[in-house]
């Protein structure tokens, strides 16, 4: 037996099971509490209603901002004001490049003079690119990404950097981490919610119509 055919049985046999199950759960319903399970069952019709569309309103928000955010992410490469343009530098070999502790104050005193308002904000990290001969310099408020040649020191690029800010807004870290763990958890959570419930709420009126036919 193929893997294929494994696979094939194995299906064929859940939703027999599945089957047998639903239709021995509805044979166990005895006439005298027929009227009972017949208002259990409506009523959780209504609850599950009403749960599922303030759930969908919830997930629907989250991920319309996911779609939107995820969609300018994967253009930030394309679109200038999303992310600078990587420049390129004189040399590729590390052993010709400054130190990261000159190529660093390079970049603030640039930086600084370019917009002096911007004084006192303090690099965030580095991003190094030996392959384009490139360091980043990303300051910690503003979004702002100073793009040094690493064997010059000549600065390069002077620009907002808007890809950061959108993924801290894509995946929820733009509140706090404890906020960015807590979304994604609610966001899987409650995909996994509307599609139980929207089973049910599709099911279910076809029991409920049932047991009255009874």
């Amino acid at each position: 037996m193929t893997a294929l055919s494994r696979i094939d049985t194995l299906i064929t046999i859940f939703f027999s099971t599945f089957a047998l199950l639903i239709i021995n759960i509805e044979q166990s319903l005895l006439p005298s509490r027929k009227l009972k399970h017949l208002k259990k069952y409506i009523q959780s019709l209504r609850s599950f209603r009403k749960f599922h569309r303030y759930t969908g309103l919830l997930i629907a928000v989250l991920l319309l901002i996911s779609a939107v955010t995820g969609i300018l992410l994967s253009l930030k490469k394309d679109i200038d004001i999303i992310q600078p343009p990587t420049q390129k530098g004189v040399s590729k070999d590390l052993a010709t490049w400054k130190s990261i502790d000159e190529l660093s104050q390079l970049a603030t005193a640039a930086f600084y003079k370019e917009y002096p308002t911007q004084e006192g904000n303090e690099i965030d990290r580095l991003d190094v690119r030996p392959s384009k001969g490139i360091a980043k310099v990303l300051f910690e408020e503003g979004n702002w990404e100073v793009q040094i040649d690493g064997t010059s020191g000549e600065v390069k690029s002077i620009a907002k950097r808007y890809s950061d800010w959108i993924e801290s807004l894509h995946d929820g870290s733009i509140i706090s981490d404890l906020f960015k763990l807590f979304s994604m958890n609610i966001l899987g959570i409650g995909v996994l919610f509307l599609i139980s419930s929207g089973v049910w709420l599709w099911y279910g009126p076809k029991v409920v119509r049932e047991m009255k036919r009874r």
